[in-house]
C-alpha cells in the first residue's frame, strides 16, 4: 500500500531490529499500549510478529518512508471480524522526528482504504486514550467518529483517563484522501 509520503509493508520478524525493539521498551513511545506493562525480548518481539502474521484475523504492516524506506511504525488490523465486517485499527509511530507530521492519519487512510476495497469490511474502528491527544487527531482526520467514552477506562501513570470510541463506517469514507 502507498500513499504520497508512505509504503506500508507486511511486518517481518527481520524486522525486530534494535530500534524496534527500542520503541517498544521505552515508556515514552508505549505510553498509550496496554504493551508497556511488560519488557520485551527480541525473541518475545519476533514471536509476536510471526503470531499475527500467522493470523488469520490480522493485518499487520511496518509504517515506512517512501523516500528512504526507513521503519517507523506500525500498524494494525485485528482482530477483523469477517462475518461483521468490521475490524479495529491500532497505530503505533514510533520514531519521535517522525510524530506530527501526518504520517499516522495517511497511514490510517491507507489501511482503511485496504480494509474497505481490499477486504470488503463494512466498518472500522478504533479506540484511544483521551489523553492520547495525537492519535485522537489522527483518526478524526481520516474521517472516524467519535462514538463514544468509557469513563476513566484506563490509566495514565495515577490517573484514570477516558477511553474514546471511533468508527468509520464504509459509506461514509472518503477514498479520494489517501
Amino acid at each position: 500500500m502507498e500513499g504520497r509520503h508512505l509504503v506500508l509493508r507486511p511486518l517481518t520478524p527481520e524486522d525486530v531490529v534494535p530500534g524496534y525493539l527500542a520503541w517498544m521498551n521505552d515508556p515514552g513511545v508505549t505510553r498509550f499500549l496496554e504493551s508497556r506493562f511488560r519488557s520485551w525480548s527480541r525473541e518475545d518481539l519476533e514471536a509476536y510478529v510471526r503470531a499475527e502474521r500467522a493470523c488469520p484475523d490480522s493485518v499487520l504492516l511496518a509504517i515506512t518512508l517512501r523516500e528512504d524506506g526507513r521503519h517507523i511504525g506500525n500498524i494494525k488490523l485485528g482482530p477483523i471480524d469477517h462475518n461483521a465486517r468490521r475490524g479495529a485499527i491500532g497505530l503505533l509511530i514510533g520514531e519521535g522526528d517522525c510524530r506530527g507530521r501526518g504520517y499516522g492519519t495517511q497511514a490510517i487512510r491507507l489501511i482503511v482504504r485496504h480494509a474497505f476495497e481490499d477486504l470488503g469490511l463494512h466498518r472500522v474502528h478504533a479506540g484511544c486514550y483521551a489523553t492520547n491527544v495525537a492519535s485522537l487527531a489522527a483518526f478524526k482526520k481520516a474521517g472516524f467518529r467519535e462514538e463514544g467514552r468509557q469513563r476513566q477506562h484506563w490509566r495514565d501513570g495515577e490517573t484514570y483517563v477516558d477511553g474514546v470510541l471511533l468508527g468509520l463506517l464504509r459509506e461514509e469514507w472518503c477514498p479520494e484522501e489517501t
